[in-house]
């Protein structure tokens, strides 16, 4: 779900046990934001109840309070032109609205009651299994095959793990839920001790100490982090084929990377990342050589840090922290006939990044590059509010000052080191989603050559490296793949 304010003036502070003042950022904006971030979320969910935080979350932003239904909620906020939104991840729960200061009584009132004083109300909770439902089983599995590669991969790399479920929680343990298992995780894990609050504004002073004082009703509790044991190890190239009535194939693959932000090598890796696939950029290798060169597909992108909705954002969202991340690429659909050799493509390209790695002027460039875009994801307060939360997360500096100061300490070599260290590129998750999926296993297992026509025609440098993509050796053993039908996907 996506948030819709802007603050004008921030301020961060983690709630400790003790329940500290909040540190205080007022400013002449006729606007107030508030945002609230809980540390906790999918990785908390018990078993056979994958969905619950992602549950305990909408009953919260989207049902209705101990004195109010969801729809008289609706109605008093429609005046105040106020949608409370949340969102759940792994290890976040974020809950944010913007109001005019006219109306901040009237939406303090709403917003304090969803929050301290939820209603439990079984036709809420049965609403909101229908609508969660329907997205895993419409939205995202029926009508989005790069989305539903992208998690799937996740889900694979993760098996058996807190982070093997997707945010959302899985079919089978959204319609497992009671209203008893939400209010004692809502007992459990909304204290202050997991509480981050962020404050935006021109609120008064008077304000200011009453949300202080509300939210000190919170039980003090304990911090809630989960315990995350190492993913699976992976043997080999593994392959997941999902099998799906659609015209076009969609291509994730990835592997666990123990480098996140604070991590000595992470500034190195984000570098080899940007200049491999930065997200919805032309100018890098992947897009360049798959669809400027080729044009094979729309885009073809990588990433070191969780990045959902990838397809309508150009930037990503604050607030999804995670303590473990993955290496992942994500090719977005080509047809059928050229699947094989696209997939071959990619698997050349990040081969020769991971032998060869950065020329010196590319790393110059791409070095340049971040120190500016940068600034890009912090364009707007809220998003810079968002990047602070994160920051207390991973225990640095506010990014900017963080990444350009790790920047300008960058040598190539180092990147290059951090590429051959940590992407280890004979072991990784594979998922294809796509039709006749038996046809394409068979011609991946067997290496057989895959010669590349076009409708048009390409420079001879091109027509000479393909001779080469066309037999490279994707080494995916027969054994290692599975098909599953995609009725079974987040079930």
């Amino acid at each position: 779900m996506k948030y819709g304010w802007m603050p004008l003036m921030f301020l961060m502070l983690t709630v400790p046990s003790d329940a500290a003042s909040p540190i205080l950022r007022p400013g002449q904006s006729p606007l107030v934001t508030l945002r609230l971030v809980f540390r906790t979320g999918a990785a908390h969910d018990p078993p056979g109840k994958h969905g619950l935080a992602a549950m305990t979350a909408a009953m919260i932003a989207k049902g209705g309070t101990r004195n109010m239904s969801y729809q008289q909620i609706v109605e008093a906020l429609f005046p105040m032109a106020v949608n409370v939104e949340s969102n759940v991840d792994k290890e976040m729960t974020t809950f944010g609205a913007e109001t005019h200061i006219d109306n901040l009584d009237a939406f303090y009132a709403l917003f304090r009651a969803m929050l301290l004083e939820p209603g439990w109300r079984e036709e809420d909770l049965r609403r909101l299994k229908d609508d969660t439902v329907n997205f895993l089983q419409v939205s995202l599995r029926g009508n989005n095959d790069e989305e539903l590669g992208k998690e799937a991969l996740y889900s694979e790399i993760y098996t058996g793990h807190p982070y093997g479920h997707h945010s959302m929680g899985r079919v089978s343990g959204i319609r497992s839920i009671t209203l008893d298992d939400l209010k004692k995780f809502h007992a459990g894990q909304y204290t202050q001790a997991n509480l981050t609050i962020a404050l935006a504004g021109g609120y008064p002073e008077a304000f200011a100490k009453r949300i202080e004082s509300d939210f000190a009703a919170l039980p003090k509790g304990r911090s809630a982090e989960a315990k995350l044991p190492a993913p699976k190890a992976l043997r080999g190239r593994e392959m997941l084929m999902i099998e799906k009535q659609t015209r076009s194939v969609a291509m994730s693959l990835g592997f666990p990377i123990d480098v996140r932000r604070g991590h000595p090598d992470y500034a190195a890796l984000l570098l080899a990342q940007s200049w491999l696939g930065q997200h919805r950029t032309s100018g890098v290798r992947l897009f360049d050589r798959i669809r400027e060169a080729r044009g094979l597909n729309y885009g073809d992108y990588a990433y070191i840090e969780y990045f959902p909705r990838g397809m309508f954002k150009f930037e990503p969202d604050p607030n999804l922290s995670r303590r473990q991340q993955i290496f992942q690429v994500w090719i977005r659909p080509v047809e059928p006939a050229t699947a094989h050799f696209t997939l071959r493509l990619a698997m050349h390209e990040i081969e020769r990044f991971h032998r060869e790695g950065l020329s010196r002027e590319d790393f110059e460039r791409t070095r340049q590059f971040l120190g500016k875009y940068v600034n890009l994801l912090t364009k707007t307060k809220r998003a810079e509010l968002g990047y602070a939360i994160d920051s207390d997360f991973y225990g640095i500096a506010d990014y900017n000052s963080y990444l350009r100061s790790e920047l300008a300490r960058l040598t190539r070599e180092r990147v290059n080191q951090a590429i051959r260290k940590h992407l280890a590129m004979d072991n990784m998750k594979i998922v294809v989603v796509g039709q006749d999926c038996e046809k394409l296993r068979a011609a991946i297992v067997s290496e057989a050559p895959c010669p590349m026509r076009y409708n048009s025609p390409k420079p001879e440098d091109i027509l000479e490296e393909d001779k080469i993509v066309e037999k490279h050796p994707l080494r995916i053993k027969s054994g290692n793949t599975r098909i599953v039908k995609v009725e079974t996907v987040f079930e």
